[in-house]
């Protein structure tokens, strides 16, 4: 197999990190990586390039004899932000994809993966398939969530234009190494995680009321559909979600993590914090159908896993 110019955006950050040091491994990659505010890591068979995509020229430099695009930069951050400062995650998310899009065009990229989420959805009691997105996006998400679904259009346009094949991963939460475990800056997994770890005083302090339920996904089985989008998707544009299928209330999943930490804590709820009431998962039949991705870690397997790492890693 001819070697693949693979080029992963937001190389520093969690979700890209994590496609980095997978990819690095395989023999048939030759792997670029874009650092900009982060400084880069130690990875080998890595080629890395200093980049900033809210600029236009940075972005067509970076995508100069490319064939694959993993894009997971983004402006990201907790629960706090999304609820009094949800215009972060609008101006630069929209600027910086709409300079990659255009320049995979312009460069003939020939495939790109672009990172949605399931922010567009709504409450749900039943699994959410992808055609269930309704038009109504919930007030607190309207900036992000919009976001997210204008650049899935103008990824779903620049497949029609025949030259580039794109992937759009509507991913539900993701956890795993790597991720933030910042108390303001991480969602509700992380920062679960960081408090756990780091109480001193026998209790952790949860934010709301714990009731609301998410979709969990392990970070290794979002990196693995990544590689099955680029092996085996065969249409122009597809767009696939991607989660565990089962709601986890935040309640449950701090239970679960206190527990799998041999810790003994004192679980409390903050109901004067933020609190985003949603409750919802994934139907995934599509991406199994597509390009035979579907999940392989278990929620609790996946803990144990994310502890372990935080524990060698931490200077916590």
């Amino acid at each position: 197999m001819a070697t693949r110019r693979i080029l992963v955006c937001g190389a520093t950050g969690f979700i890209g990190r994590n496609v980095v040091e997978r990819l690095s491994r395989q023999p048939d990659i030759e792997l670029l990586a874009i650092e900009h505010k982060s400084s880069r890591f130690d990875c080998p068979n890595v080629k890395w390039i200093e980049a900033d995509l809210t600029r236009e020229s940075d972005v067509s430099h970076a995508l100069r004899n490319i064939d694959v695009v993993v894009q997971a930069a983004a402006t990201t951050s907790g629960a706090g932000d999304i609820v009094n400062r949800p215009y972060i995650h609008t101006a630069d998310n929209a600027v910086m994809n709409s300079h990659l899009f255009r320049a995979a065009y312009d460069h003939t990229v020939k495939h790109v993966i672009f990172f949605s989420c399931t922010v567009m959805y709504q409450s749900s009691e039943t699994a959410l398939r992808e055609t269930d997105f309704t038009g109504e996006i919930a007030p607190q998400y309207f900036g992000v969530g919009w976001t997210k679904v204008y650049l899935e259009k103008m990824a779903e346009f620049y497949a029609g234009l025949g030259r580039t094949k794109y992937t759009v991963l509507r991913h539900s939460n993701i956890y795993g190494p790597h991720d933030k475990f910042d108390l303001e800056r991480s969602h509700m997994f992380g920062a679960t995680v960081r408090k756990t770890m780091t109480a001193q005083d026998g209790r952790i302090v949860v934010w709301g009321e714990g009731e609301e339920a998410r979709d969990l996904l392990y970070v290794d089985d979002l990196v693995d559909c990544v590689e099955n989008a680029i092996a085996h998707q065969d249409e122009p544009f597809g767009l696939y979600n991607i989660g565990y299928g089962e709601a986890f209330a935040v309640k449950d999943v701090v239970k679960r993590i206190v527990s799998a930490s041999g810790r003994d804590l004192t679980i409390e709820f903050d109901r004067s914090k933020p609190t985003i009431k949603t409750s919802l998962f994934l139907d995934c039949a599509l991406a199994k159908h597509a390009i035979g991705w579907e999940k392989s870690t278990t929620f609790d397997a996946g803990i144990e896993a994310t502890l372990r790492w935080y524990k060698a890693n931490s200077p916590s």
